[in-house]
């Protein structure tokens, strides 16, 4: 998938992650390098370094911003490409995030082709992991959404919950945009 994670690279504080508190529009996208459009949305990008540091699903409404340098302009091309054809790839330095049983479950995820759907406790198994809680959690945590594919990750019952929001709405609304999107067949609804 050409997905690199960079050391010397701090991690960005829980406040700021995408299922973090709330804050104004205008601020918000102030702290994004840029905004652009998605097909069931925004997706904001945020820099820092050399290293992409996170993705962000936003609201329609969400004011764009053009990328302010060449890393936001290379991964918002790269993100902007996928949602034209979704078997692009990425080549994007990651910022190294994560707990070590994040990162194994993050290069599990990355190993999912597009148009195949694991269950949390299928990717725990593949990973040498007992929890398919825990899995879920990391899929949660993922600050690389599309880059690191978790939206690939399902319930055993059916869709699940996407980046720690659980319930219908916004998210699994873009879960489901996603998965349609690599035109996956399986054998869970995406209603």
């Amino acid at each position: 998938m050409g997905v690199k994670m960079q050391s010397g690279v701090l991690e960005i504080a829980r406040a700021t992650r995408h299922h973090g508190v709330q804050r104004s529009r205008t601020k918000e996208v102030a702290m994004f390098n840029a905004v652009i459009d998605a097909p069931f949305g925004k997706v904001g990008i945020r820099t820092g370094g050399e290293a992409l540091r996170e993705i962000v699903y936003l609201p329609a409404q969400t004011a764009s911003v053009e990328p302010d340098g060449e890393l936001a302009a290379r991964a918002a091309a790269q993100i902007a490409r996928y949602f034209e054809d979704a078997d692009a790839g990425f080549d994007l330095p990651l910022a190294p995030l994560g707990t070590p049983f994040q990162r194994r479950v993050w290069d599990g995820i990355c190993a999912i082709e597009a148009g195949e759907v694991l269950t949390y406790g299928e990717l725990a198994k593949r990973i040498g992991s007992d929890s398919a809680r825990a899995v879920g959690q990391a899929c949660g945590d993922n600050p690389f959404p599309i880059v690191i594919p978790c939206h690939r990750v399902v319930s055993a019952s059916g869709l699940g919950g996407f980046a720690h929001h659980g319930g219908e709405g916004f998210f699994r609304d873009v879960k489901r945009w996603l998965l349609a999107h690599e035109c996956t067949t399986n054998r869970f609804e995406l209603r």
